[in-house]
């Protein structure tokens, strides 16, 4: 048996990519800002060659490191979640996923409130927390659905639990979904639940994306038709829309993400399983909260040891992201960063510098061919460069 698990900790960018101007992005960089903080603390990334990435100088590097590493440019034009998930995958995605700065058009917003029966209120960017605490009075008062989006292509929607049962929520962003196709197709509907009475409003724990297929055959499709498992925790399902999925866990923040990581090393599987861990982009990074998202990294490394543990001979940890989301910027918004990857396994070539790569899909590429499986998605592989 060969297992894979590769952990995405959603948004922690390395520094700006060279285009990371046109994105609005200039001087972007999650690691050197979450390293600012007190509360920052990673001894065991030190150790597998975190800080020996190019590029990254807010640490010392270390003298003799225990993983391979490498810096990820992302060659897909965005820089979502869902994007970035894709090309780790294998896609290349050529055209952006549409966004919508002024709200979505007129005849989108009829179209659904004809179907789901509720009016619209909001459409238009907003923050998430900001948003049911000004528009969650009226939607208690007209049963209204608050639609919202964001600078990512997703259509958020809102609504109270004890206004909206969580099953009528996820009805309506499955009509939302239906419907946003074409020129409309977001990469995400998400149900965005909450609960309380105003003023006092909390997000809960039950949101739920609702992505676009991916439109290639990415690894995890090539993996599962080679009769290899593939095990998806936290959102991966949902971004991949279940394609190529054989096994899921949805989890409700880092925490379990990671417990469910450390009980799948102690399971007999024979494939992927492929992590990612949400609460550094959606609780700290999109609230510039810099000491939350230093906390939260910290966490994640105070776990690293339980993970390697359980690793296996023949096992590969990669540790990467999928963009960034610079806290300490005034955006609130992901920025188009450079990722790390990190690589560890017993049959690994401590401190092997992998350089640059120019895409994400050298993580598909290298996966692949570990399970000797010829790509069908684009990447280089760089098992020859990894393993010893």
């Amino acid at each position: 048996m060969k297992r894979v698990f590769l952990i995405v900790l959603d948004s922690f960018g390395i520094g700006e990519e060279p285009d990371a101007a046109e994105y609005g992005d200039e001087g972007s960089n999650t690691i050197a800002a979450a390293a600012g903080s007190k509360y920052f603390d990673m001894p065991n990334m030190h150790k597998l060659g975190l800080f020996n990435i190019d590029g990254v100088t807010c640490r010392p590097k270390q003298e003799h490191p225990t993983g391979a590493f490498a810096r990820m440019r992302e060659i897909s034009k965005g820089k979502d979640t869902t994007i970035g998930h894709w090309e780790i995958a294998g896609i290349n995605s050529t055209k952006p996923l549409p966004t919508y700065p002024n709200g979505f058009p007129d005849d989108v917003i009829y179209e659904f409130e004809q179907k789901t029966g509720r009016k619209v209120i909001c459409n238009k960017p907003y923050s998430g927390t900001d948003v049911i605490m000004d528009y969650g009075k009226e939607h208690a008062e007209t049963g209204a659905l608050i639609v919202y989006t964001s600078a990512d292509s997703v259509f958020q929607i809102a609504a109270n639990e004890a206004i909206v049962p969580i099953d009528e929520l996820y009805r309506y962003c499955q009509i939302a979904r239906d419907l946003l196709v074409g020129k409309h197709g977001v990469g995400r509907v998400i149900a965005r639940p909450f609960v309380g009475t105003y003023p006092d409003f909390t997000r809960t724990t039950n949101r739920h994306d609702f992505s676009l297929l991916p439109p290639k055959i990415t690894m995890l499709d090539q993996l599962s038709e080679n009769k290899y498992d593939v095990i998806a925790v936290g959102k991966i399902n949902d971004i991949f829309a279940g394609k190529g999925v054989g096994k899921f866990m949805r989890t409700k923040g880092n925490a379990e993400g990671i417990d469910r990581t450390i009980e799948l090393t102690k399971q007999d599987f024979n494939g992927l399983c492929f992590i990612n861990l949400v609460d550094f982009d959606m609780l700290y990074g999109h609230r510039n909260d810099v000491d939350g998202y230093a906390k939260a990294l910290t966490y994640f490394d105070q776990k690293v040891p339980e993970i390697i543990n359980g690793l296996r001979d023949d096992d590969l940890l990669m540790i990467t992201a999928d963009h960034g989301c610079d806290p300490s910027t005034p955006s609130t918004d992901h920025s188009r960063e450079y990722i790390p990857w990190v690589i560890y396994g017993k049959n690994v070539k401590a401190g092997a510098n992998l350089g640059t790569r120019p895409t994400f899909a050298d993580i598909a590429a290298t996966i692949l061919d570990y399970f000797d499986v010829a790509p069908m998605t684009t990447g280089t592989s760089l098992l020859k460069e990894i393993i010893g």
